[in-house]
């Protein structure tokens, strides 16, 4: 995809932070982690979460509605609202219109919810509609119906790399001409038992008591990642498209990068090889060297291996010392919506000329050469990367640059 150009003229987000893009960016530019207590898990190994606040899914979407979907698609549907507000989506050629989003899972929380109905009361208690509202593909197939549109409809799934995967393979569809318009993006919502105790056996969460500090990306005493849910969708254009319309672009989808470590189920390559990888690709797509990177938003999950790895390659990669955060310090680890909405902060960052801080880093690991933002600095940003990587190797790499 050499010469990638690719518009975003529309977003839509529902973070720990709130509902909106304005109440996410807010949030992670004021660099306070959105951990807290979370009653689902009294009693578990790990009780830390950063949930959406006040997500009603009746009130944003109708009880009707509602009922019939997972939550993962209740989040899926209100950030896509959100980026397509303000647009006359019934004019778009609606067959010339695709979906890609990602998740790692699906409906997770219908799905531990309707197999606790299986074994406490049978089969025929069973709903009918635990597939439709479990099913990966659904949310997908739900934003078709929500705005009628009829192109390619896909969901993929990466592990935590499926956002900005989704991102990707939107921009090939876009420089494929197989479609004019797609909405792109993330969604995850599995704060649920059973896949949180999962991630505990594991070793991965956090297990700080303070939720206020359990999410510590790149620091010294770092000791794992605190889990969150969220949504995020891109409307993207090919850029050519959109200026041709008048249309007002936030920023440009430059460049995609993805790669296999092959390496560990969970753990990433210690040389870093597929990150190396996916990164370069990324450049060669944006058709920009190492040295014009000003700022990478890292995948950063506080881990003390996929901190030191990819801090690593950053700093041998990019010798610029491009400004890097890591949001998950604020929002926790969104999971398979963690790069979408990564990618939406990164648009900001781009657009505004500001990066958000890393939170609770008080001490870079010393064994990184990295300058990573700790407050809210205005930077000019022409060209920036949003990293993600998976449980399987998977990695995703973005090349985003300003209008």
């Amino acid at each position: 995809m050499s010469g990638l150009d690719v518009a975003v003229t529309g977003l839509g987000l529902v973070t720990p932070g709130g509902v909106g893009v304005e109440a996410g960016w807010a949030a992670v530019l004021a660099g306070r982690s959105t951990a807290a207590h979370d009653p689902v898990l009294a009693g578990h190994e790990v009780t830390i979460s950063c949930r959406v606040p006040d997500f009603d899914a009746d009130a944003l979407l109708g009880a009707r509605r509602a009922v019939r979907l997972d939550r993962f698609t209740g989040l899926a549907l209100v950030a896509a609202r959100e980026a397509v507000a303000g647009e006359d989506v019934g004019s778009w050629d609606a067959a010339r219109v695709g979906v890609v989003i990602g998740t790692s899972a699906g409906g997770g929380e219908t799905f531990e919810r309707q197999h606790g109905v299986l074994l406490a009361e049978g089969p025929a208690a069973v709903s009918p509609l635990v597939l439709p509202m479990h099913l990966p593909n659904m949310v997908a197939g739900q934003l078709a119906m929500e705005f009628g549109f009829r192109g390619p409809n896909l969901v993929v799934s990466t592990a935590c790399a499926s956002g900005a995967t989704a991102i990707g393979v939107a921009c090939d569809l876009l420089a494929a001409r197989r479609c004019d318009v797609v909405l792109a993006g993330g969604v995850d919502a599995l704060l649920n038992p059973l896949t949180m105790a999962g991630f505990a056996r594991m070793g991965a969460l956090s297990r700080r008591e303070d939720p206020a500090t359990a999410s510590r990306p790149f620091d010294v005493d770092r000791d794992g990642f605190v889990a969150g849910e969220g949504a995020a969708v891109l409307v993207l254009r090919r850029a050519e498209d959109a200026r041709a319309d008048g249309r007002r672009v936030r920023a440009r989808v430059v460049g995609f990068g993805a790669s296999a470590d092959a390496h560990h189920i969970t753990n990433p390559d210690p040389e870093g090889r597929g990150v190396v990888a996916a990164t370069t690709a990324a450049l060669a797509d944006a058709g920009a060297a190492p040295a014009d990177v000003a700022h990478v938003n890292a995948h950063g999950t506080a881990t003390r291996l996929n901190d030191l790895v990819e801090g690593r390659v950053l700093a041998g990669l990019l010798p610029s010392r491009p400004l890097v955060t890591s949001t998950k310090g604020v929002t926790g680890h969104l999971l398979g919506a963690a790069g979408a909405a990564e990618a939406v902060f990164t648009v900001l960052a781009v657009e505004r000329g500001v990066v958000p801080p890393t939170a609770n880093l008080d001490t870079l690991d010393p064994r990184l050469d990295l300058d990573v933002a700790t407050t809210a600095v205005p930077r000019r940003v022409d060209l920036a990367l949003s990293n993600s990587f998976g449980f399987g190797g998977q990695n995703a790499v973005l090349a985003i640059a300003a209008a």
